[in-house]
């Protein structure tokens, strides 16, 4: 009996530490309802001007789940995260009962119109040139890593870069 009371003791303290584990991915807090989205948006095409990139807006809230999945898909594949950093300086717009950017959402078109989370790439002088609705980005219950590759190189600097297709 005392193996088995220690047995469960054991299996207590593991699934402890596994429900913490999956609290602390859920409740990571990409979205921050109290910025100036705007003014978040403007620092982010000054430095996208400033190397060269794209901003990548991902549009979303805390409460999205699959706006996490998103993020996290992203930040656990090297390829992705690579992509990512090389050619988009990123900011998560909050969409919540807390702020919903409405200004922001009307001045890039209304990308909510898509669902969450959604996706508006800008140039580096704050023009929107793609907005992107992420369920073609899905596959089973996630995200796909080639379909989410494909979509950031295609819409990255080089992608529409003139001299890339000037015959030599």
């Amino acid at each position: 009996m005392k193996q088995f009371n220690n047995f469960l003791i054991l299996l207590i303290i593991i699934n402890s530490g596994a429900f913490a584990q999956n609290s602390k991915r859920t409740t990571k807090k990409l979205y921050n309802p109290s910025d100036d989205a705007q003014v978040m948006i403007d620092q982010a095409v000054q430095q996208a001007a400033s190397t060269g990139k794209h901003v990548f807006l991902q549009i979303g809230g805390n409460w999205c789940k699959w706006c996490i999945l998103f993020d996290n898909k992203v930040q656990s594949n090297d390829t992705l995260r690579t992509v990512m950093e090389e050619n988009y300086v990123v900011y998560h717009v909050n969409y919540s009962k807390e702020n919903r950017n409405e200004e922001v959402l009307a001045s890039l078109d209304y990308p909510q119109r898509f669902g969450f989370p959604v996706f508006v790439i800008l140039d580096s002088h704050g023009n929107r040139i793609h907005t992107q609705n992420s369920v073609y980005l899905e596959e089973g219950e996630g995200h796909s890593a080639k379909k989410i590759l494909g979509f950031l190189n295609d819409w990255s600097p080089g992608a529409l870069d003139p001299e890339n297709y000037i015959k030599k």
